[in-house]
């Protein structure tokens, strides 16, 4: 697969790598899904908590489809120039620079926006166009529309958890999508993923996603975002490499989650008694 993390602004593909499979485990029909949009070049909306694996399925699906993968990390400030380019000065000249959606287009890649509705409004309508029958990117300051490659698919990512009393996308928007729902895999199949990933011993992973679990209860105390498949994955990365139990727990699991010292203090009584 190929993959390449973009600024604002920046814009290019790296080399490709066909031997590395990013791991994925299906939890229900979604790859099979996924790949029926990409045939019938629909767009696709993937919902869901942080950390769940919403990243890591889409860098699967283009491994998986032979695809180049261009992501961006939406935020409040990415503006239209930034996803579709900007002429830029060199030497005594002005030279235009695709941004990364354009690349994608013209290269038939699959454009992958993490976290869409961080995305300013104006920005988000540039979109509108390639997600219908026009599949098609107009650029206003060199009068060019480019008609989107072969291949070339929109994927857009959000938490409607998080994001529902601060931004949502506007339903003109949304209308234009394919959704899949992502959630946090039930707890056997979140221990595979985390032995896979870490490589340490089963009845630790196993206490491990179980402590978290627990943990995912405290959002009806007031956690704003619970402990995500991602954290598990960093906390076990610690065990593997002789941090002890408790302590990466603590590091890892517990203290990104709050700074409220009632809710870490509880939390970590939990670590306590998971691990004895």
């Amino acid at each position: 697969m190929q993959e390449h993390v973009l600024n604002a602004g920046e814009s290019q593909l790296d080399a490709r790598d066909p031997g590395a499979q990013p791991y994925y485990l299906p939890s229900s029909d979604e790859v099979s899904l996924f790949e029926q949009c990409h045939q019938n070049k629909l767009a696709v909306m993937l919902k869901g908590p942080t950390g769940c694996g919403k990243t890591r399925f889409v860098e699967h699906m283009a491994w998986r489809l032979n695809r180049p993968l261009i992501t961006v990390s939406c935020h409040d400030d990415l503006s239209a120039s930034d996803l579709i380019g900007r002429f830029l000065i060199q030497h005594d000249s002005t030279v235009w620079q695709d941004g990364p959606l354009t690349t994608a287009v013209r290269n038939g890649a699959i454009c992958y926006l993490d976290e869409v509705v961080e995305a300013r409004q104006d920005t988000i309508v540039v979109l509108h166009p390639l997600t219908d029958y026009r599949r098609s990117l107009s650029i206003d300051k060199t009068g060019e529309t480019i008609n989107a490659a072969p291949g070339f698919q929109l994927v857009v990512s959000y938490n409607p958890g998080y994001q529902r009393m601060l931004k949502d996308l506007k339903p003109s928007t949304r209308q234009r999508f394919v959704a899949l729902d992502f959630e946090f895999p039930p707890a056997e199949r979140e221990a595979e993923i985390v032995m896979q990933e870490t490589g340490i011993d089963r009845p630790t992973v196993t206490a491990l996603v179980s402590l978290a679990h627990k943990l995912r209860a405290f959002q009806d105390r007031g956690l704003a975002e619970v402990p995500s498949t991602r954290l598990l994955v960093a906390t076990a990365g610690l065990i593997a490499h002789g941090i002890p139990v408790k302590r990466a727990c603590q590091v890892a699991l517990v203290s990104p989650l709050s700074d409220d010292a009632a809710l870490v203090g509880a939390m970590n009584d939990l670590v306590e008694l998971t691990f004895v």
